[in-house]
């Protein structure tokens, strides 16, 4: 017998066989035409679905005149979609980078960069959270200091202390002379879709206030209209000093971005900090095509409508399956299931796949449930019903 050649793909991801040829929408298709329901969007990235043609064709159009060409010089894309941005939010600057952990490493700059010139340099220690998610980076995994994720990978880089989610004394207690930011999700993902309270979230703004520290906020996953607002930090009605965001923004393109007020974003001058690929024409192009659908009038409001039909059969799907599902979790269109003692949530996911519905494990036990932000209410009824069917399965056994 012939032995099986091994990949030469590097083993870092534990892939379902499935390979899919095409999207559209909502749906994914494998090359043999099986149709799946995509309530995953490459980990909350298909904001906008699959082949969008708006983001289709900005791709194309920018694809057919320039690609690359570095920082060195002006990228009239940047500047517009930076000036969008910061006049949708609380930001003044804007840096474009590639990913998630590009921007977050981009955050966790400026924070030492501004003590180190406008504070106290003796303050570089990061305030971040048990449960959160930075990034794939050392620094990152340190950040969210998951012991799982950091095995195998010592000296854990310094500079993080950590907290309880949602325990503002224990933020309090853990505020010393070096400590120069707080760092959190306002949705943690990974961690299980756990949604950060409201009076939570203001209460870091006022530490943060009291002890001359910087208040940054992760919005890779639950950023660009995720909770039916542009950032979940917005529901608080708090202003941040640094934004870390990407997955939606690019609506599948690679892109990431850090957001900063003009107090912050002034302790970076020419040298600071760089990417060679980041804020390149064609992510450009995408970024302002995804803009000039989330932010029209009239999209964040369907998002938010879509989203309390989600909640109420959610909601039904807890009353009827207690055996299966015992809290839902989250906010808007990124809501987590927690699954029931003695039903295990990557084999619901298996289980899920097989009916036709596409969704994602997290910590806890949790199921995530990230469908495109155009999903109809149709598609929301469709994944229920998958939802309803191997639940009852689930509490069969």
């Amino acid at each position: 017998m012939t032995a099986q050649k091994p990949s030469s793909l590097m083993q870092t991801y534990a892939r379902s066989e499935l390979a899919f040829e095409r999207g559209e929408g909502a749906y994914l298709f494998t090359a043999d035409g099986r149709r799946f329901l995509d309530f995953a969007s490459g980990i909350a990235v298909t904001a906008l679905g699959h082949s969008h043609p708006h983001l289709v064709k900005a791709l194309v159009d920018q694809a057919q005149k320039l690609w690359h060409t570095s920082n060195l010089y002006q990228v009239p894309g940047q500047t517009r979609l930076a000036e969008r941005l910061t006049a949708a939010t609380f930001a003044d600057q804007a840096f474009f980078a590639n990913s998630g952990a590009e921007a977050i490493e981009c955050g966790l700059k400026l924070i030492r960069k501004y003590q180190d010139d406008f504070g106290d340099p003796a303050r570089y220690r990061v305030i971040a959270f048990e449960g959160s998610f930075h990034g794939r980076t050392l620094s990152t995994l340190a950040a969210a200091g998951n012991e799982k994720y950091l095995k195998g990978y010592a000296p854990v880089v310094d500079g993080f202390d950590h907290c309880a989610f949602n325990n503002l004394n224990e933020v309090r207690a853990k505020v010393g002379p070096e400590t120069a930011a707080i760092m959190i999700e306002p949705v943690q993902g990974e961690g299980g879709m756990r949604a950060a309270d409201i009076d939570f979230l203001q209460g870091l703004r006022k530490v943060c206030d009291e002890f001359g520290l910087l208040l940054m906020f992760d919005e890779v996953q639950s950023g660009v209209g995720r909770t039916g607002k542009f950032f979940a930090h917005e529901w608080a009605g708090v202003s941040p000093d640094i934004v870390a965001t990407a997955k939606g923004i690019g609506g599948g393109f690679p892109m990431g971005v850090c957001l900063a007020s003009n107090k912050v974003a002034a302790a970076f001058g020419p040298g600071s900090h760089g990417t060679t690929f980041g804020g390149n024409p064609l992510a450009m192009a995408v970024g302002n095509a995804v803009l000039d659908i989330i932010l029209a009038e009239d999209f964040l409001p369907a998002v938010n409508k879509v989203s309390a039909h989600l909640d109420a059969h959610i909601d039904e799907l807890l009353r009827r399956f207690p055996g299966a599902f015992e809290a839902k979790r989250g906010k808007g269109l990124m809501r987590g299931l927690k699954c029931a003692n003695g039903v295990v949530n990557t084999e619901m996911v298996e289980s899920l796949r097989g009916v036709g519905l596409l969704t994602v494990g997290a910590a806890d036990n949790t199921i995530r449930l990230l469908p495109p932000l155009i999903v109809t209410a149709a598609e929301i009824d469709s994944a229920i019903d998958m939802l309803a069917a191997v639940a009852a399965q689930a509490k069969a056994a």
